[in-house]
């Protein structure tokens, strides 16, 4: 059952924290119909850590049922944030059971700031369950939404070197040729972090897939990197950055 307590004292803490003119702004800049209270996100997110401490859940169970009840009854735009904060406490860390959670909040939130929001915890899933959680993000890289094309892509942000090169590169694929200005940026965004780590990878990349990728994938591919975005600069490995190890 939702704890109601913890429930409570986010809507409470939320609404006292409200700054009008801030929250007006804010919803405009989403061009959302869900208004916003104007509370940053630093504050919404220890307003749902305080109130999980101050109302302890007894079971996982009661957590996913807080989050969607949280998530489902929102009449602010934090009070989702507030659900979502709700699905990084650490006893779902890495619980199979969230899944259904986090593909609702991605397919009925259907914003990026929803969808980016959820990302580490699929991450999360990828790391416990790499086998299943492969099959997944393969299945929803093909999905009719795009949102969920989105968080098959995403899914690996801040991986790092335990990133799985084979899924990265097929849930790219698959979505190249796509015209939907979220899912290039978030292409562009997912080559860009891992450049992070490897920067080589993420130049041979580019360089076998520039003419199919967007212009903006690959300008946010390698943004850090110091090469030209255009195809024909990518094409050559001999004109890869010599700085970059």
């Amino acid at each position: 059952m939702a704890n109601e307590a913890v429930l409570a004292l986010i809507r409470s803490q939320l609404r006292a924290a409200a700054d009008p003119v801030r929250g007006a702004a804010a919803q405009a800049y989403m061009k959302s119909a869900t208004p916003s209270l104007g509370v940053r996100v630093p504050e919404v997110r220890r307003t749902a850590k305080a109130a999980a401490a101050a109302h302890p859940f007894e079971t996982a169970d009661d957590l996913r049922s807080t989050v969607l009840v949280l998530w489902r009854e929102a009449r602010y735009r934090e009070e989702r944030y507030a659900a979502i904060d709700l699905t990084g406490l650490r006893s779902v860390a890495g619980d199979l059971e969230m899944l259904p959670v986090y593909e609702e909040i991605i397919r009925t939130g259907s914003s990026w700031d929803y969808v980016d929001g959820v990302a580490q915890r699929i991450g999360a899933l990828l790391k416990a369950h790499r086998e299943e959680q492969t099959c997944l993000l393969l299945q929803w890289s093909a999905d009719r939404d795009f949102w969920v094309r989105r968080a098959s892509i995403t899914a690996q942000l801040g991986a790092k070197a335990q990133t799985d090169t084979a899924l990265l590169t097929a849930v790219i694929e698959a979505n190249m040729a796509d015209k939907e200005f979220f899912i290039r940026k978030a292409i562009g965004w997912a080559l860009r972090e891992y450049a992070k780590t490897a920067p080589e990878w993420v130049l041979e990349f580019v360089t076998r897939n520039g003419p199919f990728l967007s212009p903006l994938s690959r300008k946010e591919a390698l943004k850090n990197l110091g090469v030209s975005s255009e195809p024909q600069g990518l094409m050559s490995p001999s004109q890869m950055n010599p700085r970059v190890k």
